[in-house]
């Protein structure tokens, strides 16, 4: 897909370049708001199952991370500034380097973290041809994740079961059915998700857990 990714580099390049004097800002209010570093990193699973390191802002207290990957609302582990950074999804902004870089592309699957990746069997597997991205089908449609995770007792067993699947069947879908101009609907979307009623992209999801457990072999 060379046309995409001439336009990662096109885009992810301009972006940072424009959003620098935003990056600054939020260096030093992540700096200032809690002790450890800025950015956080760490190992996901790239196209071809290739490890690479993802860079984000740091939304959580330094070093809690070791409890944990998966991350529900209330989770004492997110610091205040961390909560508002997380809600606008401000602290992927760094991953655009990942994008300019070829690590990950602007839309794609988001990069699990190992471990993830080795459940995928048969034609699952042909997910791993593709740059993780930054956005996506599975992404938008999962944007209130976190929410959800937080409304169940086990979240981790809730996203094992339930919402992992659901993503796989759907990046399987956008691998089958991807188009450059979906691409740029889905970027378009993430930037505005009141266009999706005219694009109609995405299904607008239950925020309800049970109602996404009873969809749990939705494939979009």
């Amino acid at each position: 897909m060379p046309q995409k990714r001439l336009f990662d580099i096109a885009v992810s390049g301009a972006g940072l370049v424009v959003l620098s004097p935003l990056f600054a800002v939020l260096c030093a209010l992540v700096k200032y708001s809690s002790r450890g570093p800025v950015f956080f990193r760490q190992k996901r699973v790239g196209r071809g199952a290739r490890l690479f390191t993802a860079i984000k802002f740091r939304t959580m207290y330094n070093g809690t991370e070791k409890h944990g990957v998966i991350t529900a609302a209330s989770d004492p582990r997110i610091t205040r500034l961390g909560r508002i950074l997380r809600r606008l999804k401000i602290d992927e902004l760094p991953q655009l380097w990942n994008v300019l870089v070829g690590n990950m592309s602007l839309v794609g699957p988001r990069p699990d973290v190992p471990g993830y990746a080795d459940r995928l069997s048969g034609e699952a597997r042909k997910i791993l041809d593709l740059r993780p991205g930054i956005t996506g089908p599975a992404t938008l449609y999962f944007r209130f994740e976190e929410r959800l995770l937080a409304a169940v007792p086990d979240p981790a067993r809730f996203n094992d079961e339930v919402l992992w699947p659901m993503k796989v069947a759907m990046n399987l879908n956008y691998l089958k059915s991807w188009s450059f101009w979906r691409d740029i609907g889905f970027i378009l979307i993430t930037l505005a998700p009141s266009l999706n009623r005219f694009l109609k992209l995405i299904p607008d999801p239950p925020l309800d857990p049970e109602a996404l457990r009873r969809l749990s072999t939705f494939s979009p």
